[in-house]
């Protein structure tokens, strides 16, 4: 079975940065699509970035585009979300997800979490002043 670990999340003030790291121990997370979800209290579990595995093509759903960057750090093997001028809305815990199959190529399917078999514990992600 496939095993994630998420590690970095905390306490930010609005407006501030966090990076978020996905580690594999026992299989190599290149050869994977790779996708970042997060669910807040009350909230649906939602996608938010997404790396595939034949291109390394990004993805990102609308509410994080252009402050969210998903990347590969292949030497250390973890998949890692940077997440910039954050903001209250972004509050939640962050999961990584690996499926066990293919993954449709465009927004929303990708983000559909029903397609995502192995999941990490979570980090929590909470933005206040």
């Amino acid at each position: 079975q496939l095993q994630v670990v998420e590690s970095g999340g905390g306490l930010v003030q609005p407006g501030g940065s966090l990076r978020l790291s996905c580690a594999a121990s026992h299989f190599t997370l290149a050869y994977y699509t790779i996708a970042w979800f997060r669910q807040a209290p009350g909230k649906e579990r939602e996608g938010v970035a997404c790396i595939r595995s034949n291109d390394d093509s990004t993805y990102y759903a609308d509410s994080v585009k252009g402050r969210f960057t998903i990347s590969r750090d292949n030497a250390k093997n973890t998949v890692n979300l940077q997440m910039d001028s954050l903001n209250p809305e972004d509050a939640a815990v962050y999961y990584c997800a690996v499926p066990s199959g293919p993954v449709p190529k465009t927004v929303p399917g990708m983000f559909d979490p029903a397609r995502y078999d192995y999941w990490g514990q979570g980090t929590q992600v909470t933005v206040s002043s």
